[in-house]
């Protein structure tokens, strides 16, 4: 498997590059507070003609994720559009049987607005909707099992709105609901996901990019992303170039200090199995 290319700064790749299919947690921000490098630097590459569509696993509307940067302090200009998982997934809620049983924080409960779905009570439901955990600051995915044993029995579909494992928040790392449909996967049930990296989330970027700019040649779009096995294998799977940020979500398997290994970050990707083109230590 060929070794990713190092670079120290996106301008590097101007003349490759069309189309910036960014992440946004643990790239642009880390739940609390904007990467202000990644931020300017995202701004620079539109100002060059660029287009930058952030793709990101939020269970979220991105409505609601334009709202968090507006709290959070991340300026709107350093992206064109934004696609999320939750905007991908109400397609699957659309498919799947009308009562519903939901997971994840109250905040979450808006992914649902607008659809012709009622949400019930876990004996009463025909498929599950999971955006997290109820509270990801104290409850651990194990937590679960007897309750995702329940739906195994009953065969009922589960909705992951969420791909992403964990996510950063502040210094912490905190579960997310793609812990839970791993875990339901490996019970033996049928999990249901749109988000990175699968290809729903990825036709509807590239639907927004033509939609700015015309015909997109997917060999000159870019795919950024802490994540390997969200933005890398999502970006591998769907034919586009990847570029992976070090100092992200799996900064701790390689890191010494604030400086990578870089012999120890290869090693990594190798036995994660993925092949992103470059790699740079934050977006900058």
């Amino acid at each position: 498997m060929p070794s990713a290319i190092r670079i120290t700064e996106l301008d590097q790749l101007t003349d490759r590059v069309d189309v910036l299919l960014c992440d946004v947690w643990g790239v642009i921000h880390n739940g609390v507070n904007p990467f202000p490098l990644s931020v300017e630097t995202l701004k620079a590459a539109r100002a060059r003609g660029q287009t930058v569509i952030l793709i990101t696993n939020s269970p979220r509307p991105a409505s609601d994720v334009r709202l968090q940067f507006e709290t959070i302090g991340v300026d709107p200009d350093c992206f064109d559009d934004m696609v999320t998982s939750g905007d991908v997934t109400r397609q699957l809620v659309r498919e799947a049987p009308r009562a519903i049983y939901f997971v994840g924080p109250e905040r979450d409960r808006m992914l649902v607005d607008g659809l012709d779905v009622a949400l019930v009570d876990a004996p009463d439901a025909g498929a599950v909707l999971c955006t997290g955990l109820f509270e990801d600051e104290t409850e651990k995915p194990e937590d679960y099992r007897a309750l995702l044993e329940t739906f195994r029995e009953r065969d009922l579909p589960f909705i992951c709105a969420n791909p992403d494992r964990v996510v950063e928040r502040g210094d912490r790392l905190v579960p997310c609901a793609g812990a839970l449909a791993d875990l339901y996967a490996d019970m033996g049930g049928t999990t249901r996901i749109a988000g990175k990296p699968h290809a729903p989330i990825y036709r509807e970027a590239l639907a927004r990019a033509r939609a700015i700019r015309g015909e997109v040649d997917t060999g000159r779009v870019l795919a950024i992303g802490d994540g390997v096995t969200t933005d890398i294998r999502g970006a591998m799977d769907n034919g586009v170039p990847s570029l992976f940020i070090a100092r992200g979500i799996h900064a701790r398997e390689y890191g010494e200090g604030r400086a990578t290994d870089e012999a120890r970050l290869h090693a990594f990707l190798e036995r994660a199995g993925v092949a992103p083109s470059y790699w740079m230590e934050w977006l900058a």
